[in-house]
């Protein structure tokens, strides 16, 4: 029985379930439709990666003799449910539809309608290029108080067996040296960029076509170097490992000014459209250690957030949807300001890390979480305006990922489900992780004077703006205790200086 066999745009993997399925009398259907095109607005760069690795893995798919039905974006199929409908009208010896399953819990839903509406078998199969499954996740979480991702993650080690000796123990003595990753920079710090590409004629074609059909979406398409092909993506990773991963181990929370890589690799743009595998980038890190060309905490700190927050955040989000996209604990309402689209903000860390952002759809986590994500949190703003801009303007953001990440570990709308605590921070971690502040035109030492930093004042604020639903938490209590040691005369002058912050916030 001839089956239709449909490969989403982060499923750009020869492993990939559906495939190794796939047999000669088969179809396979890619489609660039307008509704996964357009349902947030995504950064130009997101949309020139994933047409392109779409036109290259077709083409590799039909070099291997598959059977390939391509339908590109200007035969405009508004959404994956009509390309599917046409193909079927146009193909009646396809008697099946056969699918990994997808990332994104809205996708899926429409998928799952197809059984009825085309009245034909549906095959959903698992997407085992994840190392946990969703079902292996809900077993881990079944029972616990608390999901924390430490432990899921010392699961995933003896699940793995990476970086453990013979008696299954973690090589160094510890599970985590979190501790040794966040060094802060040395004013001569040089950084190493990752690999990056010249495009081809595809992905000129796409970039031609996202300027015409895309004029309005965040970033530029000009400047685009990124990986599309499955091999400039290991070349990509090859080159991190060799090139970058020593010095990411120490660096990899620092900040620098006008350097949006610094040591990161960049790779989980290509790793979650599928260009690379997990084990195999995993594997490849532990040799690296095994061979004495990097430290421990480099490969530690690389594969922890491969088998552990990637998985993590993955399995939560199965686990929580569709009722822990609606969460909002702190009852943020705030507008998002312009500069979250722009950059052009007096605050140099705000100015770097979204600059960074417009230019490259991307920015390394420490200036997602603890600069746009801590500014969001410590403000108040709207918690699905933040997530929806997280999720368009990262080449790497799919809700699966993006969602956790942003609402529960950066805005702690969750009540404390991911994070056992907000991740508020004031200007003074940013001054230690940077050199940001140096440059900047608020004086990161003021809290209430006309040149007072943001980030210091919003801090306080949000202390004690939220005093009700934060004052119990056992890891806020050094915080708190440092707001009610402030005479009452400081404390009002904080809280006045918040609120003349907050009225021209689109000023700041």
């Amino acid at each position: 029985m001839a089956k239709l066999i449909v490969i989403l745009a982060d499923q750009l993997s020869p492993a990939l379930a559906s495939l190794r399925e796939a047999s000669s009398e088969d179809l396979i259907l890619m489609a660039e439709v307008k509704q996964e095109a357009s349902y947030v607005s995504h950064h130009k760069h997101k949309i020139i990666l994933l047409f392109s690795a779409m036109r290259h893995f077709a083409e590799v798919l039909r070099q291997q003799g598959y059977q390939v039905s391509y339908l590109d974006y200007q035969q405009g199929f508004d959404s994956l449910t009509a390309a599917v409908q046409h193909t079927l009208q146009q193909q009646p010896q396809l008697q099946a539809i056969m699918l990994t399953e997808c990332g994104e819990y809205r996708l899926q839903q429409e998928i799952n309608s197809w059984h009825n509406r085309f009245q034909l078998p549906l095959d959903m199969l698992a997407d085992d290029r994840f190392l946990c499954s969703a079902t292996m996740f809900a077993k881990w979480a079944d029972g616990r108080k608390q999901l924390r991702m430490e432990y899921f993650y010392r699961e995933m080690r003896r699940y793995t067996g990476l970086l453990l000796d013979n008696k299954q123990q973690p090589v160094g003595g510890q599970w985590n040296f979190d501790k040794a990753n966040r060094k802060s920079p040395p004013a001569d710090l040089q950084a190493i960029a990752p690999l990056q590409f010249v495009p081809d004629e595809i992905t000129l074609e796409v970039i031609a076509l996202v300027k015409q059909q895309f004029p309005d979406n965040p970033g530029t398409a000009a400047n685009f170097c990124y990986a599309v092909t499955g091999k400039q993506a290991r070349q990509a990773f090859n080159h991190f490992v060799a090139e970058q991963l020593a010095k990411f181990g120490d660096y990899q929370d620092a900040m620098l000014l006008d350097q949006p890589f610094l040591f990161h690799s960049i790779c989980s743009i290509y790793l979650n459209c599928g260009l690379l595998d997990v084990r195999w980038m995993c594997q490849k890190v532990e040799a690296a250690y095994q061979q004495d060309k990097v430290a421990i905490n480099a490969a530690e700190g690389f594969i922890r957030q491969l088998i552990g927050w990637r998985e993590y955040v993955r399995g939560l989000y199965w686990l929580l949807m569709p009722e822990y996209k609606e969460r909002n604990y702190l009852n943020a309402s705030r507008p998002l300001p312009g500069y979250y689209w722009h950059g052009k903000t007096k605050m140099r860390c705000m100015q770097q890390a979204i600059s960074h952002t417009m230019t490259h759809a991307y920015s390394h986590h420490i200036q997602r979480l603890m600069v746009t994500g801590n500014f969001a949190l410590l403000t108040g703003l709207d918690v699905s305006a933040v997530t929806d801009w997280y999720l368009a303007v990262y080449a790497d953001a799919y809700e699966w990922v993006e969602l956790p990440n942003t609402l529960g570990m950066a805005l702690f709308a969750d009540d404390g489900v991911l994070a056992s605590k907000p991740y508020a921070a004031s200007g003074a971690y940013i001054n230690r992780m940077s050199n940001y502040c140096q440059h900047c035109q608020y004086n990161v030492k003021e809290s209430t004077g006309a040149d007072a930093c943001p980030f210091n004042v919003f801090y306080w604020d949000f202390l004690a703006r939220n005093e009700d639903k934060l004052g119990g938490n056992a890891r806020m209590q050094l915080a708190y205790k440092n707001w009610y040691n402030k005479p009452p005369e400081q404390q009002q002058a904080l809280r006045a200086k918040a609120a003349e912050y907050l009225i021209k916030l689109e000023q700041l």
